[in-house]
């Protein structure tokens, strides 16, 4: 049976249900349908089995059908409907093997979800790779999804970060069902990978704080995952290090909030309970109009409490067996148990298994949980979401605080824990503090100890008085945010630059990104480099444990607005920084970006020398015959940092081989990467006596920047690609004496 066919009879099917009266419905099938006897008789079956549903339901006294367990339901739905409870047989979907979407071919089917197939596919031009596809099955493919997936395609497109599978394209097939194409991940679950490979907690920890910084990025964008789950992160080896990989992103907020037929009612309801056991309590409440963002930091929180106890908070089984009702008020009402007091709750060979995967001897594995962990996957799944981690990276911090031994913000912290914390980092200069302290007790006698009291006394209710203060800026701190926040998102700017200029960055706290990258975005944009670099600053300090490609952005913006400045000095000792943080990581993006963001102003020699084995390994990612052969579209911003490298080493002739070589393949609407290449050549050609080349290629420069010029830009990353641009091309010419008229 055609596609096609199936297509149109569930179109006629619906709009039969809305007709009414019966004859009304007859009308609508001679109209519809015509002389098509196989189509009207498909019409037909399903208008019966609608009406058997109807039937079914109403065999049951109010609420009865929502309190049954699923598999009950399913059996119940099987015997007096006739169908699964996925609603009518449909043919298997394994005959469209071999067949092509757009440029890709099927080769293998891979996955299924609720509301999509998911083919391991081959596309052959304009490179040959393997990705996944997945298509949207029959019954979703409505006018109001398809708009959503338009609506969703530039938000995930993007999305660059290295923990997260990317989108490649999103269209439509001929019949007009749309699909997704995503970066194929051949991976394993993040919890089966861990106990196969008989993780650490620690190591445990940095794979998940890697899943967090993900899930905040896609925050970023305005991408809700909405189902953060095991089967949904897959660790993946990229040379010999693992790197877990979130998957699905943005497919749930596409369809998952789509309003069902009734013939795919059954669907609908296993759609909601597939997963509980990583349902917020928000979520529970089967509304998509009131989750958020924090919704995917309870699902975290789950998360975590399985990587650490190899257990779920609350079970899967039981959640499905106690049937819908019953689920909704565990998740909502119900508290779980401390992950120290689950594993305690293992009888001997569950805990001995557990505690094996984890390396580590079965009584050390509660003692090691109980404390920060505990508060830290506690705080994550408060039922009350105001209550939760606000963000994904506060999350992430809180963990890497606890794995540097550090103070956690995962409850107030009372003088004790502090002590104690204070203590563990410096066990010998305590040790020595307190045989000394023994020694001045016994020698100064009982007046002396009374005097130290009476002191501690003092001090005790200072510190608690500022203790108190701190907590009152914290708080105003976070109401401004808030505030600031909802302006921006209202595009009011300059009211949000008035509110938050009397919030000391210290008072960010780790929600302060959301303003002042913006906030600095804008008045870079607005060419007030001063404010710009005041609010990059902040930026650069809250993303000190990230080491991304978006992070790497923050560098390269504040980078750009202390050379607009002219502060060589602080530009200088800023530089040292990104080349410390990020000069071991193999990121060839970040890489590129470190190189250029160095060399904006004439380095000094020692800056000079440090970027020496980046440049190697750039030199090195470069094919010799590039020319002919198929390269990344980052390639010629490969060959722009070691044109501005080698210029700035003195070599000219290798200066301008590279920009030569970077402007020959530099394809695409990018032309600022155009004009920077092209001023770095008129340096180097003027260098090397070439006065007529040199002038030629300003002039193609300036011509490129006066028509491409134009503030504002639609995004920050674009409008600072330009401001280097045009750096560099007033370098160029004050060397070569000829100002841009």
């Amino acid at each position: 049976m055609s596609e096609a066919l199936t297509e149109k009879a569930e179109r006629i099917f619906c709009s039969a249900l809305k007709a009414g009266s019966p004859s009304g419905r007859s009308e609508l099938l001679d109209r519809e349908c015509g002389g098509d006897a196989a189509l009207r008789s498909m019409v037909e079956e399903l208008l019966a089995a609608q009406r058997d549903v109807d039937v079914f339901f109403a065999s049951f006294e109010d609420g009865v059908a929502a309190r049954l367990p699923m598999d009950e339901l399913s059996k119940a739905i099987e015997e007096k409907v006739g169908v699964g409870a996925s609603g009518p047989k449909r043919e298997p979907e394994d005959d469209v093997l071999g067949m092509t979407v757009g440029p890709y071919k099927l080769l293998q089917k891979i996955g299924e979800g609720g509301c999509g197939v998911v083919y391991m596919a081959e596309q052959e031009k304009p490179v040959r790779r393997r990705v996944a596809l997945k298509v949207i099955k029959l019954g979703m493919d409505t006018k109001n999804v398809i708009a959503r997936f338009d609506a969703e395609r530039q938000a995930l497109a993007l999305m660059d970060h290295p923990n997260i599978a990317r989108v490649l394209e999103a269209g439509s097939t001929e019949s007009g069902r749309p699909y997704f194409v995503m970066e194929l991940v051949r991976g394993t679950k993040i919890t089966e990978w861990a106990d196969a490979n008989n993780c650490d907690l620690r190591r445990r920890l940095d794979l998940f704080i890697q899943v967090c910084l993900a899930v905040q990025h896609a925050h970023q964008k305005g991408i809700i995952h909405r189902d953060i789950k095991p089967s949904n992160i897959l660790v993946t080896m990229h040379d010999g290090v693992p790197v877990p990989k979130v998957i699905d992103f943005g497919i749930a907020k596409a369809t998952g909030g789509e309003r069902l037929t009734d013939l795919t009612v059954f669907t609908a309801y296993e759609q909601f309970i597939g997963t509980p056991a990583y349902m917020s309590p928000e979520q529970a409440e089967m509304s998509a109009l009131d989750i958020d963002t924090r919704s995917d930091i309870y699902s975290l929180g789950v998360l975590l409490y399985e990587l650490m106890t190899g257990r779920q908070p609350f079970d899967q089984k039981e959640l499905l067996q106690a049937g819908l009702i019953e689920m909704r008020r565990t998740l909502r009402e119900r508290e779980p148990l401390r992950p120290s007091t689950k594993v305690a709750g293992l009888n001997a060979d569950e805990l001995t298994q557990t505690a094996m995967h984890r390396r580590i001897e079965p009584p050390r594995l509660r003692l090691l949980l109980k404390g920060d962990l505990d508060w830290i996957v506690m705080k994550a799944l408060e039922k009350d979401r105001n209550r939760r981690y606000q963000t994904a990276n506060a999350l992430a911090l809180d963990v890497q605080r606890y794995l540097d031994n550090e103070p956690i913000v995962a409850r107030p912290p009372s003088r004790l824990y502090r002590f104690q914390k204070l203590v563990r980092r410096n066990r010998a200069v305590f040790v020595s503090a307190a045989a000394i302290s023994l020694a001045l007790i016994a020698g100064f006698g009982t007046s002396t100890w009374l005097f130290f009291k009476e002191r501690e006394a003092r001090h005790e209710a200072q510190r608690g008085r500022e203790f108190e203060a701190q907590l009152r800026r914290k708080a105003e701190a976070r109401e401004i945010i808030a505030q600031a926040i909802s302006l921006i998102e209202k595009n009011q700017f300059e009211k949000a630059d008035l509110l938050i200029g009397s919030l000391p960055s210290s008072d960010a706290a780790d929600v302060g990104m959301e303003v002042f990258r913006p906030l600095g975005d804008w008045a870079a944009q607005k060419g007030n480099w001063r404010r710009a670099a005041e609010y990059y600053s902040v930026v650069v300090r809250l993303t000190q444990f990230e080491r991304t490609p978006v992070s790497s952005r923050d560098y390269t913006r504040y980078a750009v607005v202390l050379a607009e400045l002219g502060e060589r000095e602080a530009y200088e000792n800023f530089c040292r920084e990104p080349i410390k943080r990020f000069g071991n990581i193999n990121d060839l993006i970040i890489t590129e970006r470190i190189v250029k963001n160095s060399l904006l102003l004439p380095p000094s020699p020692e800056l000079l020398a440090s970027l020496a084995p980046l440049a190697n390994r750039i030199e090195q990612s470069i094919p010799t015959n590039i020319l002919s052969a198929p390269h990344n579209d980052t390639v010629p911003w490969r060959c722009m940092a070691l044109a501005l490298l080698n210029y700035r080493g003195g070599d000219y002739t290798k200066a301008a081989n590279w920009s030569t070589l970077g402007l020959k393949i530099a394809t695409g609407p990018n032309m600022s990467r155009v004009a920077s290449m092209q001023a770095i050549l008129a340096m180097a050609d003027h260098q090397l006596g070439r006065d007529d080349e040199a002038q030629a290629e300003l002039v193609k420069c300036q011509q490129v920047i006066a028509e491409n010029f134009k503030t504002p830009f639609a995004t920050a990353d674009i409008a600072f690609d330009w401001f280097l641009a045009r750096l560099l091309a007033r370098e160029a010419e004050a060397s070569l004496e000829n100002p841009l008229k």
